[in-house]
């Protein structure tokens, strides 16, 4: 069975990947325990070009170049499809990483060289391996035996992601701590917010977003508050509203102003979310897709 029709038969683990704020989409290949790698948006990246059309006869004629030129990893390229901007499945050339690595090195200039460092940075990170984490929770379906909208449901959420990373994974910080000058709920107080947070109503979309606004605020962990508090949103939105959020309509900018805004106003969060807001909750693609976006906002 070919390597397109083995993947089509399977359902596809989609990841993106975020280079000066522009997108690398991959596909896991379970068979062969690797990622394939789109070469449009590689070879965008490195012309900076944002027209997936040029992008695409560059690499055409780039293709038949390194052909002709037989240069072995061209004959390596596999066709799979992916979702464009707009919202459509087309195949679309990919590469694997060593692929991409022998790509790039065909753009002598500044900006593969750049690319190349981020490209081979380590999935090993402490961010690299709680994003693997934060994948499996929704193939192995253990998201569904958590609690929602309590400080519980949150720390257990937390505790998955950087459990054997962090030593404090799932526990209630017992240190102030601020970010950018905001203080988040001192110390001493948050055992009390935390438990006021926990008797909000969850029932429509203003109460949850106003109930993610004030956990943002209390800020309960020592690292990985933001990652966990999305995901512990989401689950709000599942089982109340049957919706989840799809985080590539937020940018990444527009989130954290917002979230910056909320602390003294949550009014703002409000129409931000609910423009990105669909009924795709079971979709595996849009989970995972929502994880990357996530996992983004923090770098």
């Amino acid at each position: 069975m070919s390597n397109q029709r083995r993947m089509k038969k399977e359902q596809l683990k989609i990841s993106i990947r975020f280079f000066d704020d522009r997108e690398v989409r991959a596909i896991w290949d379970d068979e062969h325990s690797k990622w394939w790698f789109s070469v449009l948006d590689v070879v965008g990246i490195l012309n900076d070009e944002s027209d997936y059309i040029k992008a695409g006869n560059y690499w055409r004629w780039l293709k038949r170049k390194l052909l002709k030129a037989n240069v072995q990893f061209v004959s390596g390229t596999h066709r799979l499809k992916l979702t464009s901007a707009d919202g459509k499945k087309y195949l679309t050339d990919m590469l694997d990483s060593n692929g991409v690595i022998e790509l790039a090195k065909h753009f002598p200039n500044n900006k593969a060289m750049k690319f190349l460092d981020w490209f081979l940075y380590s999935d090993t990170s402490i961010d690299g391996q709680s994003k693997k984490k934060a994948y499996t929770l929704f193939e192995s379906n253990l998201i569904n035996e958590f609690e929602v909208g309590s400080t519980k449901g949150l720390q257990q959420i937390h505790s998955y992601l950087f459990g054997g990373l962090y030593d404090f994974a799932g526990q209630i910080r017992e240190k102030s701590i601020s970010k950018s000058g905001y203080r988040f709920v001192y110390a001493q107080h948050l055992k009390d917010t935390l438990q006021q947070i926990d008797t909000m109503p969850q029932n429509t979309l203003e109460e949850i977003i106003l109930k993610y606004a004030e956990m943002n605020k209390a800020h309960p962990f020592m690292e990985g508050n933001g990652r966990s508090t999305r995901i512990w949103l989401d689950m709000m939105l599942k089982k109340h509203l049957k919706k989840c959020v799809d985080w590539s309509k937020i940018s990444k900018t527009n989130y954290m102003n917002a979230m910056i805004i909320s602390t003294v106003d949550s009014n703002v969060l409000k129409p931000l979310i609910e423009t990105a807001l669909t009924n795709k909750i079971k979709d595996r693609e849009m989970f995972m897709k929502g994880i990357d976006y996530s996992y983004y906002y923090e770098e």
